[in-house]
């Protein structure tokens, strides 16, 4: 078996504050006793043709005591720091904020040093190039982190002190029309099929693609890149119809920790091609290039949909519950997409009579290869309902929208939500009896997380395309909670920098409102990119 953990590769050096030479289980760490030599690094950047890159903090320009200090750049950086763009180009910083322990953000009130970032990043754009930076970090005892573009929930892409192997610059792609051969055995797999380098990005792959009518299983915003994306196993809109990403890979190369260059297939290297779609991300090597399946692009009819209930109605925790109840029916149906529980929400659809802040439900995504009046006709039951039992409280609107592609769609849908916050993130995987209970338990346990931000989300991403998906090698590694799953439900919590106290509140918060999801639902689990 090959499945070899990252973790002698990854843990910190406990000992760093008392400057002790480091152990087996202690990585070394700038100013210890085991920390490579200037020579050292220096004869790395020369194997590596000058990619080894010494990170400046993303936000230096905007603090006057740093040699970078430059009011425009800053400006600049103070504007990008809410874009996931603008994270994903640089090597060291990430969208979620609080993994960096604030030690740059842009304010120039607050101090700004290095020390929360990787010292050192390879800037890879081979595969020998990661052979060689994992080669030096085995060697030196040095703690080893991957970074793509940042979109981790969880910070995983990030360490102080470490080196860093950057792969947003592994972007080739390579279209497959009607068949891809397997690496070692020659099989001949029928169908169209892209290659990716592991750091491409979403948008890339999706404009690659639309030139042969082609689309593939992906994220939702442009710059999540595809190979920390599938490690966690990739919900997408499409799901409900083709399961996960995970489940749309035929072939990856990746670089073990042992410095191995592997193609893996299900007729080589079998173990890895299981474990890296879906097992988590730096967990068993770095992913350099994914083969995916695509599939054809559809016609969307993107959709808004918002449940409008009566301000202070008693019958609002029964209404939430019941719209739950419905919400397989309604993917069996077709619909996918993003919905949110909401109490004084921002109402995003601008319908005459409606407040600017509403109680209910409120969602958006996508009907494939199906009109307007199709969608019109899903939604039909679930309002005749709704005014049937609480008439005067719950009033459903629903708009629709004809796209002529996925690429055209997701141009104009993409997610545009902010990044640089500091936030931590729950989610729990919810089958079908446990939406369609609708008890008084229930009624509870969906209500519970709402006064943490006046709402949480209902991912309508599961369905039928992921129970009855066919990964190649019969199986993969994504959550087997996502076999029976119909929604993804995530709850978040926010915080100010430099408040402890603060951030540790959210997480008790987020903790205990979301227990009661959990306590109802003992063997599934959760989505380990949203988690």
């Amino acid at each position: 078996m090959r499945l070899i953990s990252q973790a002698l590769l990854s843990l910190p050096c406990l000992a760093a504050s008392a400057r002790l030479p480091p152990t087996d289980n202690c990585k070394a760490y700038p100013g210890t006793a085991g920390w490579p030599s200037p020579q050292a690094w220096a004869e790395l950047n020369e194997s590596l043709d000058g990619r080894l890159l010494t990170p400046t903090p993303p936000a230096a320009a905007c603090h006057s005591g740093h040699p970078l200090f430059n009011l425009l750049a800053c400006a600049a950086a103070t504007k990008g720091w809410t874009s996931y763009e603008w994270h994903s180009r640089d090597p060291v910083s990430m969208i979620v904020v609080q993994y960096t322990n604030d030690t740059c953000l842009p304010d120039p009130k607050a101090p700004c040093s290095a020390q929360g970032y990787p010292a050192y990043v390879v800037n890879a754009t081979t595969a020998e190039h990661i052979k060689l930076g994992i080669a030096f970090a085995r060697e030196h005892n040095i703690r080893l982190v991957v970074k793509s573009t940042g979109h981790d929930f969880i910070g995983r892409s990030n360490a102080p002190g470490s080196l860093s192997i950057w792969v947003r610059h592994l972007n080739e792609i390579s279209y497959h029309a009607g068949e891809f051969t397997l690496s070692g055995s020659g099989k001949v797999l029928p169908g169209d099929a892209v290659t990716v380098g592991g750091g491409t990005h979403m948008y890339d792959i999706y404009q690659a693609t639309a030139k042969y009518k082609q689309t593939v299983v992906g994220g939702g915003a442009k710059s999540v890149s595809v190979g920390g994306y599938i490690s966690g196993g990739g919900h997408s809109v499409l799901s409900q119809r083709y399961g996960m990403a995970a489940d749309q890979v035929l072939e990856m190369e990746v670089v073990t920790p042992q410095g191995e260059i592997l193609k893996v297939n299900e007729d080589q290297n079998t173990d890895l091609f299981w474990a890296l779609r879906g097992g988590g991300g730096s967990t068993f090597g770095v992913v350099t290039s994914v083969t995916l399946r695509t599939v054809p692009s559809p016609k969307i009819t993107a959709f808004f949909w918002l449940v409008s209930i009566k301000a202070k109605s008693p019958s609002y925790g029964a209404i939430i519950s019941y719209i739950i109840s419905q919400l397989p029916t309604l993917m069996d149906a077709g619909l996918s997409g993003y919905g949110y529980i909401a109490y004084q929400f921002p109402n995003p659809i601008p319908i005459p009579g409606l407040s600017g802040t509403i109680d209910g439900f409120v969602g958006s995504g996508v009907l494939q290869d199906k009109s307007v009046q199709e969608l019109n006709n899903i939604f039909k039951p679930l309002k005749e309902a709704l005014h049937e039992k609480w008439p005067g409280e719950a009033t459903l609107f629903n708009l629709g929208f004809p796209y002529d592609s996925f690429l055209s769609w997701f141009s104009a849908n993409y997610d545009k939500s902010e990044a640089g916050n500091h936030a931590y993130v729950v989610s729990r995987l919810l089958d079908k009896e446990t939406l369609a209970k609708n008890t008084s338990e229930s009624n509870k346990a969906f209500l519970a997380p709402i006064p943490i931000t006046g709402g949480y989300a209902m991912f309508m991403v599961g369905g039928k395309g992921i129970h009855e998906a066919k990964p190649r090698g019969g199986s993969n590694a994504v959550n087997p909670a996502w076999r029976k799953a119909y929604v993804h439900t995530l709850a978040g919590a926010s915080f100010p920098a430099f408040n402890n106290t603060a951030r540790l509140e959210a997480i008790d918060k987020l903790q205990k409102s979301f227990q009661p999801i959990r306590d109802m639902t003992p063997d599934s689990g959760a989505y380990i990119n949203e988690v």
